[in-house]
């Protein structure tokens, strides 16, 4: 049997790492994917079972590139964990169309481009996952939110339409609704205590149990919160 492999995009230091780790522990081939090469590198050691492949998924043309390398070098991913984001805070008369445009490519057409390239092989190896990971701004448009949410808004849209295709690909949509434990969350929250914060590996292992469903009961939409959230 051959192995199995993943592609995990946005990989840094918090839920992009802890979801390339989780499905290396269970003896997936991680294929990294981010725009900081030294950083990526250096998560690759730190990391048995991942390859690092350095690209920008706004650059379409080299996105397809990587992943054609991914599919030469590690073999047809089953599951795809769209994890790459652009986001930024400001209300709407602070957002430029051209800053918005540069979100939507990142956080929406690049999603597109990836299920496209991955898709054709998941559907011939009988089956995969494509998952997208977001957050409460693909629900609702709050007024600091109006250069973010509506690429996430679309992008969780996608997903849907994505999903409702028959092809045996399970897709879905996970919304955290949470800020995640992080070195500049812990700065920017300092005085919230332990429970305020979701954590990278809970992420994890959420969406590694999403990924596995069996096919009589599949999610599209998880929502992810610590117990002391108020929602």
């Amino acid at each position: 049997m051959s192995e199995r492999v993943c592609v995990v995009t946005g990989v840094g230091p918090g839920t992009g790492s802890a979801l390339a780790r989780r499905f290396a522990r269970e003896g997936y081939r991680v294929a990294m994917l981010a725009r900081n090469a030294e950083r990526l590198a250096e998560t690759e050691k730190a990391l048995p079972g991942t390859r690092a492949f350095a690209v920008d998924v706004a650059d379409f043309d080299a996105y397809r590139a990587t992943l054609e390398d991914v599919r030469r070098e590690l073999g047809t991913p089953t599951v795809l964990l769209n994890n790459a984001v652009a986001g930024g805070f400001g209300p709407f008369d602070d957002v430029t169309p051209e800053i918005l445009e540069e979100r939507f490519r990142v956080n929406v057409s690049s999603f597109l481009v990836a299920a496209k390239a991955l898709a054709p092989g998941m559907i011939e190896a009988g089956g995969g996952a494509i998952i997208a990971t977001g957050n409460t701004s693909a629900l609702r448009g709050k007024a600091n939110f109006a250069g973010f949410a509506p690429t996430k808004a679309a992008q969780r849209i996608l997903a849907e339409s994505m999903a409702r295709g028959p092809k045996g690909i399970h897709v879905a949509y996970v919304v955290i609704d949470a800020v995640i434990d992080l070195a500049w969350t812990r700065k920017a929250f300092g005085d919230r205590p332990d429970d305020f914060f979701i954590q990278p590996d809970g992420i994890a292992d959420a969406v590694w149990n999403l990924a596995h469903q069996p096919r009589s009961a599949w999610t599209f939409q998880l929502d992810l919160r610590p117990y002391a959230e108020e929602w």
